[in-house]
């Protein structure tokens, strides 16, 4: 819902059944240099505990290449409203600009008929088709009322009643009307009780949602959240000698063994003959160096005698 900064608009607005409206800022023309919203947070007047008020901001498209700079505003308002001038535009606001809403003044007369296809993106993509009812209740013009009520019921038929949501678009209290009866209007228009009923709870729930998603989370889909701050950092403690294990240090001593015995075994400088040094280490006979020794010495006793 959309609403001015008038109390009484906001007390009525709380007493027949909305607990979240919208305080909407009109941009028209080239977007200037400072974007900064002129509604102020927290806001200058007393409003009601249970109710919950968002700031919105609507853009008129008359250029498509002046369109850039839209993305700049999600920080500033909750929610990014477009309204095409022209078919041109539409198409542009339903394909690729970064809003929320389209919101088209319905109580023009359009050259061409809506097309599901273009729409179609546009509620595929998440962006919500917005109607517009005090124009109707309102307007002294029988000419913008017979405009709203057939570009309503062409936009219905169209959308298949999906994707649709309702607002006032009040700039006074008149202007509003309860729940129940924008659903009767909703049913009187095509529209069933049930979808009437989305159009004004899950609809601009899921408008509000998906904005505030893009705003405060990485591509609408890690969210960020506060996750309580970081502790102190401890202490480092020395830590106790590594302990090697006993496979290591018997691979060590072998290695140690295996080296001496390399360098004991080593060959020693020749002598003058060109001869080398023996160890002075002798090596065991064996027993069959033995046994030819044994007979060796036998054959000497036996030729002595």
């Amino acid at each position: 819902m959309r609403a001015n900064y008038s109390a009484p608009s906001r007390s009525s607005m709380n007493v027949i059944g909305y607990d979240v409206i919208a305080l909407t800022h009109t941009l028209t023309g080239k977007l200037a240099a400072d974007l900064t919203a002129p509604i102020p947070l927290p806001l200058p007047f007393p409003t009601p505990a249970t109710l919950r008020i968002l700031r919105r901001c609507n853009i008129f498209l008359t250029d498509a290449a002046t369109n850039h700079r839209i993305p700049q505003l999600q920080a500033q308002y909750d929610i990014i409203a477009a309204r095409p001038t022209d078919e041109r535009t539409l198409q542009q606001a339903c394909a690729s600009l970064d809003i929320d809403l389209i919101s088209l003044d319905l109580t023009q007369r359009f050259e061409k008929h809506f097309k599901f296809p273009m729409l179609g993106t546009a509620i595929a993509r998440g962006v919500k088709i917005e109607l517009c009812y005090s124009q109707a209740l309102l307007s002294s013009d029988p000419v913008a009322k017979r405009n709203l009520i057939s570009n309503a019921v062409q936009l219905i038929r169209v959308t298949r009643g999906r994707g649709l949501l309702f607002s006032s678009e009040a700039k006074h209290v008149l202007g509003i009307r309860a729940p129940s009866d924008i659903m009767n209007l909703a049913s009187v228009w095509g529209l069933g009780h049930e979808r009437g009923k989305d159009g004004l709870t899950r609809e601009p729930r899921s408008v509000v949602e998906f904005a505030r998603l893009k705003r405060t989370s990485y591509r609408g889909v890690v969210d960020v959240v506060y996750g309580g701050e970081k502790p102190a950092p401890e202490e480092k403690k020395e830590k106790p000698a590594h302990k090697t294990p006993k496979n290591q240090q018997n691979q060590k001593t072998q290695k140690e063994q295996n080296q001496t015995q390399t360098q004991t075994q080593k060959r020693k400088a020749d002598s003058i003959e060109s001869t080398p040094v023996q160890s002075k280490e002798e090596k065991p006979m064996s027993k069959r160096a033995m046994k030819r020794l044994k007979k060796e010495q036998e054959a000497q006793q036996k030729a002595a005698a």
